[in-house]
């Protein structure tokens, strides 16, 4: 018998123009198919090429991505210069920077938090040495704050809630500002992370900070990394991590453990979570009369997917 014909759609067929779904839906997997054959066929025969050419193989093509299409930022800081040196070493974080202050951190809620949300902050107070945990039960955050600053609290961090989930982050560097308002997604608790580790202990993690290369990226990396005391102690091999990406910053809280001399495996801790820039406002939190030094504005700065701000 004759060999099966393969199937050859119209130069100007379009598998939406069937009426019938399944038959619609059946000749769309056909076409799915056929196009990851002949992605695959061209792979195949680019690699026979580089086989063949050998050391003479042009080198790989970089693939395209958001990231490494990003438009270019003008305030994107260059480690050397001498303005972000001054400015660093002036600004509201100096001290922390300089030793002379320890951190000391209060994590509190919105109103009457339910109970994902509370061990949302047990969970967080673990991660961060030196945090206590409060539960605000009416009152407003305008008074709270001259009690922080009383009790000599560096920073305040503030969970937001909407419907029992965590959906929201404020954090305050006191006492004198900035304070940074973050929308919070994401949110997974310990027990809900699979293959994790054992509770963390109490060393003081390590904290690392990817891709914040703005000046705006600057002021909130410096921001997380004023929660957490200077010397960590490597013997507890606990590391916070907030990496930027796309202005989502994802944070997560690993152990890692060494299997061999090249080897390291990760565990994750817990909790972790995905923090977006609301706004960025001088001073501790005044939503009245705050002056906001960079606020999100999704309609004018979400033109281009390759433009981010952090």
């Amino acid at each position: 018998p004759p060999a099966p014909e393969r199937v050859l759609f119209p130069p100007t067929f379009s598998v939406s123009e069937i009426k019938n779904k399944q038959r619609r839906h059946f000749m769309f997997l056909r076409w799915k198919q056929q196009q990851r054959k002949e992605k695959l066929a061209a792979k195949k025969k680019r690699k026979k090429e580089r086989e063949a050419l050998g050391d003479k193989a042009p080198p790989k093509a970089i693939p395209k991505t958001i990231e490494n299409q990003r438009v270019y930022d003008e305030t994107t800081v260059d480690p050397n210069d001498e303005e972000v040196a001054f400015d660093e070493a002036t600004d509201e974080f100096a001290p922390y920077f300089n030793r002379q202050t320890v951190p000391k951190i209060l994590i509190t809620t919105s109103d009457r938090p339910r109970g994902r949300t509370v061990r949302f902050c047990e969970q967080l107070s673990t991660v961060i040495p030196n945090s206590h945990v409060y539960y605000r039960r009416g009152l407003a955050l305008k008074r709270i704050i001259p009690q922080c600053i009383a009790r000599d609290f560096t920073d305040l961090i503030v969970i937001n809630e909407d419907r029992k989930i965590p959906n929201g982050l404020v954090l305050s560097h006191l006492p004198d500002g900035p304070t940074a308002h973050f929308r919070m997604s994401s949110v997974r608790l310990r027990k809900e992370i699979k293959r994790k580790g054992k509770e963390p202990t109490e060393h003081k993690p390590e904290v690392i900070l990817n891709n914040f290369t703005t000046r705006l990226g600057h002021s909130i990396g410096r921001m997380f990394a004023s929660l957490f005391p200077h010397d960590p102690q490597f013997i507890g091999r606990q590391v916070a991590t907030f990496h930027n990406q796309r202005d989502y910053i994802f944070f997560r809280f690993h152990r890692y453990i060494f299997k061999s001399e090249k080897k390291v495996g990760l565990q994750e801790l817990g909790p972790r979570f995905t923090l977006k820039l609301r706004s960025l406002q001088k001073g501790t939190f005044d939503s009245k009369f705050g002056e906001y030094e960079w606020i999100h504005k999704r309609r004018e700065m979400d033109t281009s997917r390759r433009k981010f701000h952090l």
